[in-house]
């Protein structure tokens, strides 16, 4: 800002100031209902996000991914697939740097953009050729009235704009994008990925443990034994990746070499260390419930589980089985724990409260066992100890370092 000579303001927002703007463009982290936006809105200013001003600004191809969870893994792989084949690619948006970083300073041909329901809440031009659907489950309900439907909305934006020449590739096991892909008027291209082979010309699927595509008469097919990343979740993630590979032609041995190196991304079922027999997982970025559900669906060994945070609006309900089946025991680190011990004291025999990422893990090692699993997937945000998931997910490793 100094250097550039432009004018701001910093601990404060001057009404008078901002209301003088042609137009706004609101930071995602900024709810809508402030009373800044109130008076804002009343004044009938446009506000815009940073992701629709920056797109105004580039030829680049933008591929944008979305959904609940898996979209900074999807994100990533596709980045590298694409990266890896040669192109003259950029990654940024809610992951690493923001779309106007990346385009003040490269020229890039292509841009894959990690998208949150916040970010997406202030387009209106903006338009990704590829969009992805990841999945969508509750999350963020707090900034959306408790309102499922509202995140969903939100979340739907990423194709409000598309033509028939875009394609919106998504979950086709997701019964929530199902359902909204039978109500709402889809102009784009629709390309689904699944679990099963479906009846459609252009799709992607996992079957005989191998992910097979079929995009444009292309085949394709890697098995599940060679992809780097492991896990049910990341094996959608895989084949969301591979599906806006198929369509970019990207060729078969670039994208079983990439699917076969890429190296998962910190914060996300990130192994730390193995001390004494027992495995310490780094799963910060697992802010949500659905996050968590993949995380412990894929522990093969008892469980100790470090959980908690500034709740939002999670129902735990759906963790019962797996924490019954999986968690030996629970370790919560947060302020207010209360809802956490209330749904699961019933079924776990020992839940710690912890107000420090020291007690929690100081206190998993005391209790876990050789070949036991240490992990930290909070299903929370992390704002009320710590500056974010990073913050958080760093200072995991660090005291896993100290033992």
């Amino acid at each position: 800002m100094i250097d550039n000579e432009i004018e701001f303001e910093e601990g404060r927002h001057s009404l008078d100031k901002v209301l003088k703007a042609s137009e706004i463009i609101k930071s995602p982290g900024i709810p809508s209902d402030s009373s800044l936006i109130s008076h804002v809105i009343r004044n009938n200013i446009p506000i815009i996000s940073e992701v629709e001003f920056a797109s105004r600004f580039t030829n680049a191809k933008i591929i944008g991914v979305t959904g609940s969870n898996g979209k900074t893994t999807t994100t990533s792989l596709i980045y590298h697939i694409l990266k890896s084949s040669g192109l003259n690619v950029g990654i940024g948006g809610n992951i690493g740097n923001s779309f106007a970083f990346l385009i003040a300073n490269n020229d890039f041909d292509y841009i894959v953009l990690e998208l949150s329901s916040f970010q997406l809440e202030g387009v209106s031009k903006f338009k990704p050729i590829i969009a992805v659907i990841t999945n969508l489950s509750p999350d963020h309900l707090e900034r959306y009235e408790f309102s499922f439907k509202k995140y969903i909305d939100a979340k739907f934006k990423i194709i409000s704009n598309q033509t028939s020449s875009d394609f919106l590739i998504y979950n086709g096991q997701d019964v929530r994008i199902k359902e909204e892909l039978r109500f709402r008027q889809i102009i784009s291209s629709k390309i689904p990925f699944s679990n099963s082979k479906g009846n459609m010309c252009n799709q992607t699927y996992s079957e005989n443990n191998n992910i097979k595509s079929e995009i444009n008469k292309n085949k394709f097919m890697i098995s599940l034994e060679n992809l780097s990343l492991k896990g049910k979740h990341n094996v959608q993630n895989s084949m969301a990746a591979a599906t806006v590979a198929q369509l970019l032609n990207i060729t078969n041995q670039d994208l079983k070499e990439s699917l076969s190196n890429f190296q998962s991304i910190n914060h996300r079922m990130e192994q730390v260390l193995t001390i004494q027999k027992v495995k310490y997982i780094n799963d910060s970025k697992a802010t949500n419930v659905n996050a968590v559900y993949y995380a412990l669906d894929s522990m093969k060994s008892s469980t100790v589980w470090i959980v908690g945070g500034v709740d939002k609006g999670n129902n735990y309900n759906e963790l019962l089985p797996l924490v019954r089946e999986k968690v030996k025991a629970i370790i919560c680190l947060g302020l207010d724990n209360k809802k956490i011990i209330d749904t699961f004291s019933s079924i776990s025999d020992l839940i710690i409260e912890t107000s420090s990422m020291t007690q929690a893990v100081n206190s998993a090692y005391r209790i876990a066992k050789p070949n036991d699993v240490v992990l930290l997937s909070p299903a929370c945000s992390s704002f009320d100890l710590f500056e974010n998931f990073e913050d958080r997910g760093n200072q995991f490793k660090e005291c896993v370092r100290k033992l």
